[in-house]
């Protein structure tokens, strides 16, 4: 039993400490030293060493108290966390905006601009005010458990401020720490799910960057990949070292409490339980006045201490977002505006041949080394050799190039008046730079015929490439085997296919350069580990021509197992979502190949999950079984979800795109290009009033 005299210094401890987190890490204005900060906290340490059930989730002595993981359990979101529609076009903010004033034509509407932070999206979950879990986004349906590795970033909140019931009501006034008291509607739900970003600050990623360098370890391309990468970690002690941050702009569900009716006042709230959230944000209620705003903001930007891309608008009022509703994978009622990606003038000092997984060789550009969006650029694509003769680029010139997507380099143009006459021509290369095997063109399912392949399955850069996109975290996500890592495995003949990864051992990975005793049983823990994956990550990291991630989950929808794919037919794979023809062609081609059903047996053998957790038997047939919709426009009387669910309910299937497979297009008001694209293939369309009486007759 624990004294109440130190139960209750613990607590105030505790409290204190947490609000010493807040004023340093979210208001940027701390009140104590770092000394007086540290002996509070030993004190604190000493208290739970000496007492163990004062240890709570929410005590501040948890931030870094996770154990290492050998993988992040799959957590599903109570409201699924959907994604945005953007774009990098004026005109189409203004068309934005008008096609929400249609939705809600009598009504006067508000917008607020935030700013979007290039990070990694999560959920953070409260009960009762303590944090339970924090999530990836993942597809938007399901992320991963990283509650451990959330827990480090001390400006997440372990445990949420609660206000006194007398200061309810009352205006918002700064407390001791600079923060401020929560208006009325701020009593604590019993439940909230508060999402946002997980970025890394500019100046920590440098100086991340500067020590990795200097310890000869691999540097991040970019603060988001750092970000995305620490978050990864399997180990929460090595994230706690990280510098990342966070900002909380949304919600997902949330039970009991008043809550706000604005963006603009949840922002209030928010901060009042101590979230950190934008520090800027624009009410807008005009286009003009939304113009201003995104051009103001991209200036203010620069200056802060984290990468944006471009700017969120959303209506400010959540009962008019209700009413404008959403489509299957983005709210009608919010869109991000990107900022034009950032250009930089170079010169263009050689072209190299790089060969891909697949086999294509794509010509490099080697250029003088230049700052750009955050890093320094050394190498740019160029694509292919038509875009080579497209854009008469040559060796010599100079250049303009830009970050696609303000991640990858590419050359946009070339200045062609700024040529003296000593720039070449480049030549492709008809052999592999790599094997020397004759390269071919069009070959393999939908290729087009710009691109050359090296036809050599044994070719050591696809080798190396498939390995390397097999450990990906997008694949079967092994910690540590990259680019440097694949190359070494490959080039000490250890590896001759992925299937040999898992006959790997600590003794044979002690043979390689730079390969510590640590690294390789990490290594070789995610090799374990992944063997448990889910069936769509094995499928995506096959490398099978075609098959995304995104494909390898419609996959792993309709079938049952590995077997099931392989086996199944093109006009069987055709009946799952999102498959076409070059898709399913390219499946029969590859696991028509005997060297690659060799694989998937030793693959077998070797113990991996080759069964489906995303896999639903079909429901009993009924009415509309057979049957494919899509859904376009507003309907008059029922959202799209509403639509949806009848449709499955009485056997059909919903599809986000019109093809000869789809059997009916059901269209409401504002219908685009689905009901265009419908029309030109003659298949039947459908309003409101017509569904219900197809439905009521089912």
């Amino acid at each position: 039993m624990v004294p109440a005299d130190i139960r209750s210094r613990h607590a105030a401890l505790a409290a204190e400490l947490r609000q010493h987190d807040h004023a340093y890490y979210v208001l940027a204005k701390p009140v104590i030293s770092d000394q007086e900060y540290d002996r509070r906290y030993r004190e604190l340490l000493e208290l739970e060493q000496q007492h163990p059930e004062l240890t709570t989730p929410d005590s501040p002595s948890q931030r870094v108290g996770g154990k290492p993981v050998s993988e992040f359990p799959a957590y599903r979101h109570a409201i699924p966390m959907m994604s945005l529609d953007n774009t990098y076009s004026q005109p189409e903010v203004r068309e934005f905006v008008n096609r929400v004033q249609k939705l809600l034509p009598e009504e006067s509407l508000e917008w607020i601009v935030e700013p979007k932070v290039d990070g990694l999206a999560v959920s953070l979950r409260y009960e009762h005010g303590v944090l339970r879990v924090g999530a990836t986004r993942g597809d938007g349906a399901t992320g991963d458990d990283i509650t451990s590795n959330l827990k480090t970033i001390r400006s997440v909140p372990l445990k949420l401020r609660e206000v006194p019931l007398e200061k309810r009501g009352a205006q918002p006034e700064p407390d001791l720490f600079g923060g401020t008291n929560l208006p009325e509607s701020g009593s604590l739900p019993a439940v909230i799910e508060v999402r946002g970003e997980v970025y890394m600050t500019r100046d920590g990623f440098a100086k991340l960057n500067t020590e990795r360098e200097e310890a000869g370890e691999e540097t991040f391309a970019n603060p988001r990949n750092a970000a995305a990468g620490s978050l990864k970690q399997l180990d929460p002690r090595i994230v706690a070292k990280r510098p990342l941050d966070v900002v909380l702009y949304g919600l997902g569900e949330v039970q009991g409490g008043g809550m706000p009716d604005t963006q603009s006042a949840m922002l209030d709230w928010l901060a009042g339980f101590g979230f950190k959230t934008p520090e800027r944000t624009w009410r807008c209620r005009s286009v003009e006045e939304l113009m201003t705003a995104i051009a103001e903001l991209n200036t203010v930007r620069k200056g802060f201490n984290y990468e944006t891309d471009g700017a969120v608008i959303k209506l400010n009022t959540f009962a008019q977002r209700v009413r404008c509703g959403s489509t299957a994978k983005a709210p009608r009622w919010a869109m991000a505006y990107k900022y034009a990606a950032e250009q930089a003038t170079t010169r263009l000092k050689a072209i190299t041949i790089q060969v891909g997984r697949t086999g294509a060789l794509t010509p490099v550009a080697e250029l003088e080394p230049v700052f750009l969006a955050g890093s320094t650029v050394a190498r740019a694509t160029l694509h292919n050799e038509e875009e080579l003769r497209r854009k008469d680029i040559r060796v010599g010139d100079l250049v303009v190039i830009e970050k696609a997507g303000e991640v990858i380099p590419a050359v946009v143009r070339v200045l062609t008046e700024k040529r003296t006459g000593s720039e070449s021509d480049f030549i492709f290369p008809k052999t592999c730079p790599e094997c020397g095997s004759k390269a071919t063109r069009g070959t393999t399912a939908g290729e087009e015929l710009v691109v050359w392949r090296c036809p050599n399955p044994d070719c050591p850069a696809q080798l190396c490439g498939r390995v390397e996109h097999w450990c990906a975290r997008g694949a079967m996500d092994i910690e540590g085997g990259g680019e440097v890592l694949a190359a070494q495995l490959v080039r000490s003949n250890l590896v001759r296919d992925v299937a040999d990864i898992y006959t790997l051992t600590e003794e044979k990975l002690l043979t390689l350069e730079r390969m510590g005793e640590k690294s390789a049983r990490n290594f070789l823990a995610g090799v374990t580990a992944s063997k448990a994956r889910d069936l769509w990550r094995l499928l995506f990291g096959l490398g099978i021509l075609h098959v995304g991630a995104g494909v390898a989950k419609s996959l792993g929808r309709h079938f049952p197992t590995l077997d099931a794919i392989l086996q199944a037919g093109a006009n069987q794979l055709l009946e799952a979502d999102d498959i076409g023809d070059v898709i399913a062609l390219s499946i029969v081609q590859w696991s028509g190949d005997s060297r690659n059903r060799e694989l998937v047996e030793r693959l077998r053998q070797e113990g991996l999950n080759f069964k489906s957790e995303l896999y639903r038997p079909a429901a009993p047939a009924g009415p509309f079984a057979g049957k494919t919709f899509v859904l376009t426009g507003t309907l008059p009387t029922m959202t799209r979800e509403q639509a949806t669910a009848k449709i499955e309910a009485l056997g059909g299937k919903v599809s986000g795109s019109v093809s000869k497979k789809t059997t009916y297009v059901l269209a409401g008001a504002e219908a685009g290009s689905k009901l265009e694209k419908a029309q030109q293939l003659g298949v039947r369309i459908l309003d409101e009033a017509e569904f219900v009486r197809l439905c009521a007759a089912g």
